[in-house]
C-alpha cells in the first residue's frame, strides 16, 4: 500500500450500503490505499471487525465514541476478549463537550474502561477530543489527567484542530496526530500554520469518510482514496515531496498500529 487512511467509517451501515462499501473499497485499493475502519459504537465495532476480516488491506479499531457511551460499551470488551483477527486499536474514544450527547460522568466512565482495555490488550487508541462551544481548554482539563492515570498509553489525536499548546501536550506524551480534509479547506491561518508545524514523523493521514471531504471534492461523499489529496496538501504546505509525505505517514501508521 502506498497510503493508509488511518480513520474512516466505510464499514458502518449507517453511512454505507453494501454496494457502496464495495465500490469505495475497490476505488481505494485501485489507488493503492489501505484503510483502518474506526468504530463509534458497540454495533459499529462489530461491523468494523466483520469488514476488516473479509477485506484485504483493511483493519478494525473498536470502541465507543463519547456521544454513544450512554448506550454502553461492554460489547466492545467481549469483542476484544475474543481476539478477533484484524483488530489493531481501540477507538474512537475520548470526550466531547461540544454536543454533550452523553453526560460528562458517563463519558468519563466509558473512557476510563476503554483506556484500561487499551493497556490490557496492548492496543493503540484513536482519540476523539472536542471542546465546548466557544470554550478553550475545558475538555482538555479533564482529558489529560485521565490520560495520565493510565501510564503506557499510545495512540493518535484524531482530526486534530485545536491549539498548538494542546498539540504540544499530545506530542510530549508520544501521541501521533491525525490530519484529514480539514487541512485542505480551512481558512484559519493558525490551523494551517499548525499543520505545517507538526513533525512529519508524528503525522497520520486520515479521511474520516464519509465526512470532511477534502478540496477540491467538497460537496461529494468522502472516501478513503481521497486521503491522497490530504497527502498532496501536506507536501505543499511543508515544501517537501509527495513521496516523502507518503512514505513517512505510511510508516507511522504501520508502526503505531502494527500493520
Amino acid at each position: 500500500m502506498k497510503l493508509i487512511d488511518t480513520h474512516c467509517h466505510i464499514h458502518d451501515s449507517e453511512f454505507f450500503t453494501p454496494e457502496l462499501q464495495n465500490d469505495v473499497y475497490a476505488q481505494a485499493i485501485e489507488s493503492q490505499t489501505g484503510m483502518i475502519c474506526v468504530a463509534t459504537s458497540e454495533k459499529s465495532s462489530q461491523q468494523a471487525v466483520d469488514f476488516a476480516s473479509s477485506h484485504a488491506d483493511a483493519w478494525a479499531i473498536v470502541g465507543v465514541h463519547p456521544h454513544d457511551t450512554k448506550d454502553g460499551w461492554n460489547a466492545v470488551g467481549e469483542l476484544l476478549s475474543s481476539r478477533r483477527e484484524g483488530i489493531v486499536g481501540i477507538g474512537e474514544i475520548g470526550l466531547d463537550y461540544f454536543y454533550m450527547n452523553s453526560d460528562r460522568d458517563t463519558q468519563i466512565a466509558g473512557l476510563e474502561q476503554q483506556l484500561q482495555w487499551a493497556l490490557d490488550y496492548d492496543l493503540p487508541i484513536s482519540f476523539h477530543v472536542r471542546d465546548e462551544k466557544q470554550a478553550s481548554g475545558a475538555v482538555w482539563d479533564d482529558f489529560w489527567p485521565l490520560f495520565d492515570n493510565f501510564p503506557g498509553l499510545r495512540g493518535a489525536l484524531h482530526s486534530f484542530t485545536d491549539t498548538k499548546a494542546q498539540l504540544e501536550q499530545g506530542l510530549s506524551r508520544g501521541l501521533y496526530v491525525g490530519v484529514n480534509g480539514i487541512s485542505t479547506f480551512t481558512k484559519d491561518t493558525a490551523q494551517q500554520e499548525l499543520y505545517a508545524w507538526i513533525p512529519l514523523e508524528k503525522i497520520l493521514l486520515e479521511t474520516d469518510a464519509p465526512f470532511l471531504t477534502p478540496a477540491p471534492f467538497r460537496g461529494t461523499m468522502n472516501q478513503p482514496k481521497f486521503v491522497g489529496r490530504v497527502a498532496e496538501h501536506m507536501a505543499t504546505v511543508r515544501g517537501v515531496s509527495l513521496d516523502l509525505v507518503s512514505e513517512s505517514t505510511t510508516a507511522n501508521a504501520r508502526t503505531l498500529f502494527s500493520i
